[in-house]
């Protein structure tokens, strides 16, 4: 919903730091305010008002002293009001206000209190506490310049040329002077061991459902990413049935190289199916590629899976917001958790299948939540992800490995979570795309868009280049063309060491390549064939 920026330390010139914070105004361009405390330490603030338009902007100040910037969403501030801050006066309807009054009755110890995605700093006179989200859905920096200063800024841009050394901030920590980082988040579920629940088709329908509920809150329009994939068709879904309680028709949004594209076609199927107001985007490769050295500004990365997917996200989210939408939900996380990607087929044992499921979900603020948060945040989007919801992770992630396991089902991913909502007297989704396989979103848009993609990365790198490439990049050297290219780019606009040393190469395990896209494990095959003809029933 914002960038935030935070100095804590003295001397820093008033106008920089609000040039600075103006490096993230993409984020929040409804308003943007720098407020300076007594003791000299400073709090930007860039607002994209969603919840509370006309009194919520920041920074917040406390019942007394402490002052406070949050970005994301606290979906139960309205139960904090009413129980544990009851007695608090509130200066705001915000829902970002909990935050400094929890502070001011608990201290440090109140962020597990907090159900929503968050990243805050709250600052008492020489105070102060820095926090994440548990998963780290929305974004953090923190820095040390040369004059001890301490920097805290949604994005890498507003801080890399400020601080002789910075990092991301971990998801799931607080961060004091007293304390150091501390881990708040301890769920139960990271624990492999732990997973012994049996499957209730039930409990994962209505746990989804109170998921995506609870991020329907907004005072502004609300719509759906709706890839045509499973997971984003059902957030559509259940999305859909909720909003017709209060007559209200939900918007969906889908984008491809053409309307024939394997997430356009399937997208429309679920649109029609549901009666939203559908809206089908496409681009064009040239545009895609014309992109890139913004995009990659954007998203502070040089992940070649992360940069594929952006691309088109980036398109989709600039006409969602020219449309007047300011909200979407996602269908980030289903994959991770219930060990969907096509890779997981080849897992060698249940325990070796739990444990890759928590490791993707541990980091997935490295790269889905990363790519989905920057490519909708550059056009001042934000995105939802109910799969994350705290307690709907710590349901699904302790379900028996076996019964997640593809193999269990003549490899059919994520097969509980389709039949869970496979109820054919009220159906959820049409049983084609119920049923449809795993297609990444970066190949989903159409086959087009990666080939020409990496031929023309290719174009633009010598065989020479790429044979030196650890001479210029000794950190996560590329091994492709590709990945060169990407990451000459990032080098353009980070070339602090400390820059590239945020980013985290994945490559899928269990598979003998080295490209992350779908189409290169063996288990892929094309999008037409639907895979309800080998749906089993147990």
């Amino acid at each position: 919903m914002c960038g935030i920026l935070a100095i804590i330390g003295k001397g820093k010139d008033e106008a920089l730091v609000a040039q600075l914070s103006k490096r993230m105004s993409h984020r929040g361009p409804d308003e943007s305010d720098i407020h300076v405390t007594e003791k000299g330490h400073m709090l930007g603030h860039e607002r994209l008002s969603i919840v509370d338009l006309t009194t919520g902007k920041q920074p917040i100040q406390g019942t007394k002293s402490a002052w406070m910037v949050h970005n994301g969403e606290i979906y139960n501030h309205r139960k904090l009001r009413d129980t544990v801050l009851s007695h608090h006066t509130f200066r705001t309807t915000s829902d970002s206000e909990v935050i400094v009054h929890l502070y001011e009755q608990y201290g440090y110890e109140f962020c597990d209190m907090l159900d929503g995605i968050f990243t805050f700093v709250v600052i008492d006179g020489d105070d102060f506490i820095a926090g994440r989200d548990p998963l780290g859905v929305k974004p953090l920096y923190y820095g040390l310049d040369d004059r001890g200063r301490i920097y805290f800024a949604s994005e890498m841009k507003a801080i890399a040329d400020q601080c002789q050394t910075f990092s991301t901030f971990p998801p799931g920590h607080y961060y004091t002077p007293k304390t150091g980082f501390v881990k708040y988040y301890r769920p139960q579920w990271e624990d492999a061991k732990k997973a012994v629940e049996e499957v209730d088709f039930a409990t994962i329908r209505q746990s989804l459902t109170q998921a995506v509920e609870k991020r329907l809150m907004s005072d502004v329009p609300i719509g759906v990413l709706l890839s045509g994939g499973l997971d984003s068709s059902l957030t559509s879904s259940i999305a859909a049935r909720l909003m017709k309680r209060g007559s209200q028709k939900l918007h969906s949004f889908s984008i491809g190289l053409d309307a024939m594209a394997p997430d356009a076609v399937a997208a429309r199927t679920v649109a029609e199916f549901l009666d939203t107001e559908h809206h089908e985007v496409h681009f064009t490769i040239e545009q895609g590629i014309e992109i890139l050295d913004k995009l990659i500004w954007h998203l502070e990365t040089y992940d070649v899976t992360s940069i594929r997917a952006s691309t088109p996200m980036y398109f989709l989210s600039k006409a969602i917001t020219d449309m007047g939408i300011k909200v979407v939900l996602s269908g980030e996380g289903a994959d991770e958790i219930f060990g969907g990607y096509l890779y997981f087929r080849n897992a060698p044992s249940a325990a070796e299948f739990q444990k890759e499921t928590i490791e993707r979900v541990q980091k997935l603020a490295t790269a889905d939540l990363l790519r989905a948060d920057k490519s909708t945040m550059a056009h001042g989007l934000e995105a939802r992800v109910p799969f994350l919801d705290k307690a709907f992770l710590e349901m699904a992630i302790k379900i028996k490995p076996e019964e997640k396991q593809p193999k269990t089902y003549n490899n059919v991913e994520k097969y509980i979570l389709r039949k869970a909502f496979d109820t054919p007297e009220d159906p959820y989704l049409p049983q084609e795309v119920l049923w449809r396989q795993k297609e990444q979103f970066s190949d989903g848009v159409g086959y087009n868009w990666i080939d020409t993609l990496i031929e023309y990365c290719s174009s633009q790198v010598t065989d020479e280049q790429l044979d030196s490439a650890e001479e210029r990049f000794p950190y996560n050297t590329p091994a492709t063309k590709e990945a060169y290219f990407y990451r000459s780019v990032f080098f353009k606009h980070f070339p602090q060491v400390n820059a590239a040393q945020t980013v985290r190469k994945w490559i899928p395990k269990w598979q003998a390549n080295t490209d992350p896209s779908g189409r290169a494990n063996a288990a892929h095959v094309n999008a037409d064939t639907a895979i309800a003809q080998s749906k089993i029933v147990v």
